[in-house]
C-alpha cells in the first residue's frame, strides 16, 4: 500500500524520479523545474509519440494555411474568402476549448448533467448568431463589434466598450493558459512556470503565422480528431459501464454503500439521482445564468463575429455558425459520460483527507486524483490504448492552444482597430497594421502567462464564466440598439450602460447574491438603455411636433 493507502496497481501516478527513470523525454521536461514530491501521470512511449505527432500535424496545418496571409485583412478575417467549414472551424476552434472538454468532464464529475450548460449554451448562442446576427453583422460594413456600437453611439462608446471587452477576453485567455498548463503539468513532470511558458509559445506560434486562416484550418483538423476522440471515449464508457443506467448504478453502489457518500452528501439513491441527472444540480439560477453567459458571450465576442466576417458570403457565414450549433453540444455529452464514469472509479485528495479525519477506511480500489481537473486526461491515459490515448491528449492540448490563440487574435483586433488606429495614421498601412497586430498578440499572451503563474490553483470555469458575462454586459444590449434601434437611444445613456453593466457584473462576484452576477449586470444595462429609449422617444416626438 502506498500514497494514502492505495494499492500500487491502481495508482496512475509516479514520483518525479520514477517518471524520469522510465521515460527519457519526461526526464528532459523534469529538468525544467518540477518540484520534488509532486506527482505526474506516467505515460508510455506511445502516448508521447501520439501526442507529438498530433500536435505537429495541427500546428503544421495552421502554419501552412498562414501562407495565404498577405495583408492585415487576410490575417484578421481571412480576407472574406472562407467557406462554411472554415467559418465553423474558426468558431469551434475557440469555443471547444479547455472549458468545453477538461472543464465539462471536471464539472460532470461533481454535478453530472448540469455540466452540459457550457456546450449547450455555446450551441444555442451559435444558433442565434446564425439566424439573427450573421447577416446584420455583414451588412453593417464593420470589422469589429465595437465599430457597430461606434456607428450609433460615437467613438467614446467604442473606446469604453473596447477596453471592457478586452478585459473580458483577456480573462478567457488566462483560462486557456491555465487549462493548457494544468494539462501539461498532469501528463509531464513540468513546473507550473515551465508549462505556462510552453503554452504561450505554442499559442503564439499557432496564431501569429496563421491568423484567421490558421485558426480556421487548424480548427477543422482539430474538429475531426476531437470528434473521433469523443466517439471513441463515448463507446468505451458505454461498453465499460453497460450504458447510462450502468453509470448510475455504479455511482449508487459507490456512494450509498461506503463512507464516501456521507462525505459527499450523497448517501441516498435519491440524492445521487438528483445530483447527477438534473440539468440544474447547482441551482436553477446558477446553471441558467451560466447558460445565458455563454449565449451572450458568443453574440458579444469579437472572435466569433470575426469568423462571420471571414465568410465568403452571407450563406457561408450562416451555415458555418449553424454547423457549430449542431456540432458543439454532442462534445459536451461525451465529456459528461467520461466525467460520470470517473466519478464511479476515482477519489479526490480532499475526499481522502475527509475520510481519514473521520477515522474511516479509504477505499483501496479507487483511482486517486490530486484535482478534479485530471478527470479527462486520467481517463484517456488509463482506459484508452496508448497510441490512441496520445492522439487524444495531443488533440486536447492543441484544442486549448487553439482556443487561447483565437481569443488573443480577437482581443488584438479590437485593440488595434478600435484603439491604436485612432492614435496613429500609420495604422492604416496594411503592413504596419499586420505587424502591430502580431506584436499585440505576443504581449497579450505574455501577460496571460504572468497571471496564470500567479494564480496556479484558480478554478478554470470561474474565469470562463466571468469572461463571458463581462463581454455580454458590455456589448450585447448596446450592439442590439445599434442594429435595430437606430437613432432611438441618446449616446450618453449608451455610454453609461457600457460602463455600468460590466462594473455591476464584477461587483456582483464579490457579493453573496442569490443569483448569478450576470443577471445584475444585464438588469443594470437594460434599465439604463430603457430610460434612454424613453427619453430619446420623447425628445424625437417633441422635435416632430415643433
Amino acid at each position: 500500500m502506498e500514497e494514502g493507502g492505495f494499492p500500487r496497481s491502481h495508482n496512475l501516478f509516479e514520483s518525479r524520479q520514477m517518471a524520469c527513470a522510465d521515460a527519457p523525454i519526461a526526464g528532459f521536461f523534469a529538468s525544467l523545474g518540477k518540484r520534488e514530491g509532486e506527482i505526474v501521470m506516467h505515460l508510455g512511449p506511445l502516448h508521447v509519440v501520439g501526442m507529438l505527432a498530433t500536435i505537429g500535424l495541427i500546428v503544421g496545418i495552421g502554419v501552412y494555411s498562414g501562407r495565404k496571409v498577405a495583408s492585415a485583412a487576410d490575417f484578421s478575417s481571412g480576407g472574406g474568402k472562407a467557406g462554411a467549414w472554415i467559418v465553423c472551424g474558426a468558431i469551434m476552434g475557440t469555443l471547444v476549448s479547455g472549458q468545453a472538454t477538461i472543464g465539462t468532464a471536471q464539472l460532470a464529475f461533481s454535478f453530472g448533467m448540469s455540466a452540459w450548460w457550457f456546450t449547450l449554451g455555446s450551441g444555442i448562442g451559435c444558433l442565434i448568431l446564425a439566424i439573427g446576427y450573421a447577416a446584420p453583422f455583414r451588412r453593417s460594413g464593420c470589422t469589429t463589434l465595437l465599430q457597430v456600437v461606434s456607428q450609433e453611439y460615437g467613438p467614446r462608446a467604442e473606446t469604453a466598450g473596447s477596453i471592457f471587452c478586452s478585459v473580458g477576453i483577456f480573462i478567457s485567455v488566462v483560462a486557456q493558459v491555465l487549462s493548457a498548463t494544468a494539462l501539461l503539468t498532469t501528463i509531464f513532470p513540468l513546473s507550473h512556470l515551465a508549462a505556462a511558458l510552453i503554452s504561450i509559445l505554442l499559442m503564439g506560434f499557432y496564431v501569429i503565422f496563421g491568423g484567421m486562416w490558421g485558426a480556421g484550418m487548424g480548427g477543422v483538423a482539430k474538429l475531426i480528431l476531437l470528434y473521433a476522440s469523443a466517439i471513441v471515449g463515448g463507446i468505451l464508457v458505454y461498453g465499460l459501464a453497460n450504458g447510462f443506467g450502468g453509470l448510475l448504478e455504479t455511482l449508487e453502489q459507490l456512494l450509498t454503500s461506503s463512507p464516501l457518500g456521507a462525505v459527499s452528501g450523497l448517501a441516498t439513491e435519491e440524492a445521487v439521482h438528483q445530483r447527477f441527472t438534473s440539468l440544474v444540480a447547482r441551482g436553477a439560477s446558477k446553471d441558467i445564468g451560466s447558460a445565458l453567459s455563454l449565449v451572450l458571450g458568443v453574440l458579444s465576442t469579437q472572435t466569433y463575429a470575426q469568423a462571420i466576417w471571414s465568410g465568403k458570403s452571407d450563406s457561408a457565414a450562416r451555415k458555418g455558425a449553424l454547423l457549430s450549433a449542431l456540432l458543439i453540444p454532442p462534445i459536451g455529452v461525451a465529456c459528461i459520460l467520461i466525467g460520470l464514469y470517473m466519478r464511479g472509479h476515482c477519489i479526490t485528495a480532499e475526499e481522502v483527507a475527509a475520510l481519514q479525519a473521520l477515522g474511516q477506511t479509504v477505499p483501496g480500489d479507487l483511482i486517486p486524483l490530486d484535482s478534479t481537473s485530471q478527470v479527462f486526461p486520467v481517463f484517456v491515459a488509463r482506459f484508452m490504448p496508448q497510441l490512441l490515448g496520445g492522439v487524444v491528449l495531443g488533440t486536447l492540448f492543441i484544442t486549448v492552444v487553439g482556443g487561447g490563440s483565437g481569443l488573443a487574435l480577437g482581443m488584438a483586433s479590437i485593440l488595434v482597430t478600435d484603439l491604436f488606429a485612432r492614435k496613429s495614421s500609420r495604422m492604416k498601412q496594411s503592413r504596419t497594421n499586420l505587424l502591430v497586430t502580431r506584436g499585440t498578440i505576443l504581449v497579450i499572451l505574455m501577460a496571460a502567462a504572468v497571471v496564470a503563474i500567479l494564480v496556479p490553483g484558480a478554478m478554470i470555469n470561474d474565469f470562463g464564466f466571468l469572461s463571458m458575462g463581462l463581454r455580454g454586459a458590455v456589448v450585447f444590449l448596446p450592439m442590439c440598439g445599434g442594429l435595430w434601434l437606430k437613432g432611438k437611444i441618446p449616446r450618453g445613456f449608451a455610454l453609461a450602460s457600457i460602463f455600468a453593466g460590466p462594473i455591476a457584473v464584477l461587483a456582483g462576484n464579490f457579493m453573496d447574491l442569490p443569483f448569478d452576477p450576470l443577471f445584475l449586470g444585464m438588469a443594470v444595462c437594460l434599465s439604463i438603455l430603457a430610460v434612454g429609449l424613453a427619453v430619446g422617444t420623447h425628445r424625437n416626438a417633441s422635435l416632430s411636433i415643433h
